[in-house]
């Protein structure tokens, strides 16, 4: 415990009195003319459109400086509605420097969810990306009463109205508030304190109506900090941000560590168009969900698959099987022998980088998952190619993370152990609770949500059960909420089997059900871009995912997959029956979050009846 106060001391005294205005200011005055943040808005093909950190800190200035003249108030909250574009990262820091809160908030908020985020938090500004977004908050904006200013970035789609304006009108008018007085916004920045909130991020309403996170300058700048002494990034930050920026770890990444320490983020408004930008960017650091790693690895296996020469692909393999070893070999902290350094060495010049530069991450020297447990198949796939993906554990009511790995100390298929200064253990129950200086101050106006996360202790009661061995090394099991209790009285992790059965390369998604019944069910997905190539090497031509999902030679191989799964499972994990849908799981169908989580409770109802049918027997 000593240690873990010492360390907590350590950082606090170094990021004592700074805010995100003042990291930012020092980190514009050594990269005036180096690129900050660059997009794709109204670029065709590849190139992007780029600002320095000279023009970003000069449009952040300028938008601060209109939302000032406009009577935004210091504490305010502005929301903020858009894709990941450098208007958004701007909308944002502005409004922090006019000593005011922003909220970005999840672009598949249905209207009914948008109209309580706008009646709780009673936003003075909204800024809105263009058509969709003014669809979303219409009902919000008729309703409500705190709501004065409108900000439109598409011009073309902008209403009519006194609280209507647009994004270049009101930044010119801001440069023009600031060149004439520029007192008005500098005491606005200087007044700003680290226990001020930084943002309030709600989430993305699951369950029940949005929680709205509060989240201060000090909660951020300690998580930075802190995540960076256990990452220990070398070189430049050269990043791809493709996560919705209502997301904590995004944010984290992609935004604050950016205007702490310098780097280029390259924003991209669609995770579809990831694989593409990778290839463009090259990133030195890269961040992807569980299922952003699946997707790879489902892709990489494909093609290794399919490759007609079996001596090219035992090649592969064998050089794969040296790269696994050889990160194997460096878990906490250790050194691989010189004889297998130099195996690994030759073995990644012949193969491994030539992989890793095909898939656009030749410049990782840090990658990372969290969000989701890891399937520890995938990170030992990626170990394979010589890569070593720490998995970190966090969430949002703790700035992101909490435990982490890093090169001097990771153990595969664990989330890491505890950030200096941070705190964690598991209750009785094995409930992972945390506690630290990134700890929430609580949910925005929701004392009663707030009392039930937060004990009187200050611990962070995270509703994940864990597993943590003798040396600290933290397991996450599954959401307390998600564990299947049947009816025998057995307690199953549905993430372990789904994760088993997403290893088949054709199946996309996979939803394990056995709440208060004899036994497990699953519904599974097909993966809409390797099952078609799957199916067309068997000769089978232009189907759709519905034709698919009633062959028989993918319901064989569906079979296949939850066969295999069910041979690493024990009795009652095992799934006794199952249903291939026709249809494809997306955040816009609901199925999943925005960050490409499954939303159990919604699969459970839209296919209540075909669960009911696995039950009944009348399934294949």
């Amino acid at each position: 415990m000593s240690d873990v106060l010492a360390a907590r001391a350590e950082i606090e005294q170094e990021i004592a009195g700074l805010t995100l205005p003042s990291t930012l200011a020092a980190v514009v005055a050594g990269n005036v003319e180096k690129p900050a943040y660059s997009d794709k808005v109204g670029v065709e093909g590849a190139g992007w459109r780029t600002v320095t950190w000279g023009e970003y800190h000069a449009q952040v200035l300028d938008l601060a400086a209109a939302l000032v003249g406009r009577g935004l108030a210091a504490h305010d909250t502005v929301a903020i509605m858009a894709s990941s574009r450098i208007e958004h990262v701007v909308a944002d820091m502005a409004t922090v420097h006019a000593g005011a809160t922003p909220m970005s908030v999840y672009a598949t908020l249905a209207p009914e969810q948008v109209a309580y985020v706008a009646g709780h938090a009673e936003p003075t500004v909204v800024v809105l990306e263009g058509r969709d977004q003014l669809d979303r908050w219409s009902t919000a904006l008729d309703a409500s009463g705190s709501i004065r200013t409108v900000v439109v970035l598409d011009e073309s789609v902008l209403p009519e109205g006194e609280k209507y304006v647009a994004w270049s009108a009101l930044v010119a008018e801001g440069r023009a508030a600031r060149a004439a007085d520029p007192q008005p916004l500098a005491q606005r920045i200087a007044a700003v304190a680290p226990e001020d909130p930084v943002t309030i991020l709600y989430t993305s309403g699951t369950t029940g109506n949005p929680k709205g996170v509060v989240l201060t300058h000090r909660n951020v700048l300690f998580e930075a900090t802190t995540s960076l002494r256990t990452s220990r990034p070398e070189g430049e930050l050269i990043w791809i941000s493709y996560l919705p920026l209502a997301h904590i770890a995004e944010r984290i990444l992609g935004m604050y560590i950016p205007q702490i320490n310098g780097g280029h983020v390259h924003l991209i408004s669609d995770p579809a168009l990831l694989v593409g930008a990778l290839a463009e960017v090259r990133p030195t650091r890269f961040f992807g969900v569980p299922r952003v790693w699946e997707k790879i690895k489902t892709g990489v296996s494909a093609k290794l698959a399919a490759e007609p020469d079996e001596a090219k692909r035992a090649g592969v393999e064998a050089a794969m099987a040296v790269g696994l070893e050889y990160v194997e070999a460096q878990q906490l902290g250790r050194s691989p022998s010189a004889e297998l350094t130099a195996r690994f060495e030759a073995m990644d010049g012949a193969v491994l980088s030539l992989l890793r530069a095909l898939l656009g991450l030749d410049r990782v020297e840090w990658a990372a998952s969290a969000a989701a447990p890891m399937p520890l198949e995938v990170t030992r796939f990626f170990a394979g190619l010589g890569m070593r993906i720490y998995d970190v554990y966090g969430m949002t009511e703790t700035t992101a993370a909490v435990t982490a790995g890093g090169p001097e100390d990771f153990r595969l298929g664990t989330v890491g152990r505890a950030l200096r200064g941070i705190e964690v253990r598991l209750a009785e129950d094995g409930e992972i609770l945390a506690r630290g200086p990134v700890t929430t101050p609580g949910y925005y106006r929701q004392d009663d949500a707030t009392a039930a996360l937060l004990d009187d202790e200050g611990w962070v009661h995270t509703g994940d059960i864990g597993e943590m061995d003798a040396e600290g090394f933290l397991k996450v099991v599954d959401r307390k909420k998600e564990m299947i209790i049947t009816s025998s009285g057995k307690n199953i992790a549905p993430s372990n089997i789904e994760n088993h059965l997403k290893e088949s390369p054709i199946v996309g998604h996979a939803l394990v059900f056995g709440e208060a019944r004899p036994y497990c069910v699953a519904v599974l997905t097909l993966d809409p871009e390797i099952a078609p190539l799957v199916a067309a090497k068997m000769g089978i031509e232009g189907a759709g995912l519905a034709e698919l999902a009633q062959h028989p030679a993918m319901l064989a191989m569906a079979q296949d997959a939850v066969d295999k799964a069910n041979a690493r499972l024990s009795r009652p994990e095992q799934v006794k029956a199952f249903e291939l849908l026709p249809v494809e799981w997306t955040a816009e169908s609901e199925e999943l979050t925005p960050t490409l989580k499954l939303k159990r409770r919604v699969v459970h109802q839209k296919y209540a009846d075909v669960l009911d049918r696995l039950y009944a027997g009348s399934t294949r």
